[in-house]
């Protein structure tokens, strides 16, 4: 049912949590999984590296991530882009022709900033179903 699985990844517990139903998913299913991590646009230089904003430990990240998967036999691809979160994911879901979204959620409940959550963005502007894992 899900061929294409795109998992967004950044640096937050509810990311890596994630990872676990992901990981049920793609071998229930048989699916190909693709990571995207977006390199946040509005980077500065002098931003220390530990952040989304910095392409190291954006690359760092996709790494580990992909070695976490390879580790329990699921062989997954990673993207990097640049850009605003919710928009660049919804971008990478269209090229990809993904069947599913998966992805964490920082659990903010029903306030004002949940409409400006990447998550929230993201069930807004998918062209697939979204799978929000609390």
């Amino acid at each position: 049912m899900f061929k294409t699985v795109l998992f967004p990844i950044d640096q937050s517990r509810e990311s890596r949590q994630a990872a676990e139903k992901v990981a049920e998913i793609v071998q229930f299913h048989k699916s190909r999984l693709i990571i995207v991590s977006v390199v946040e646009a509005a980077a500065v230089e002098d931003i220390p590296t530990d952040t989304m904003a910095s392409p190291d430990a954006v690359a760092k990240l996709l790494q580990n991530a992909k070695s976490l998967f390879s580790q329990q036999g699921i062989e997954a691809e990673t993207v990097e882009r640049e850009g605003n979160p919710a928009f660049t994911i919804c971008d990478v879901a269209d090229e990809i022709d993904a069947d599913l979204i998966v992805m964490g959620c920082r659990g903010l409940g029903l306030t004002e900033e949940v409409s400006e959550s990447v998550t929230n963005r993201v069930i807004s502007l998918s062209p697939c179903p979204v799978l929000v894992v609390p």
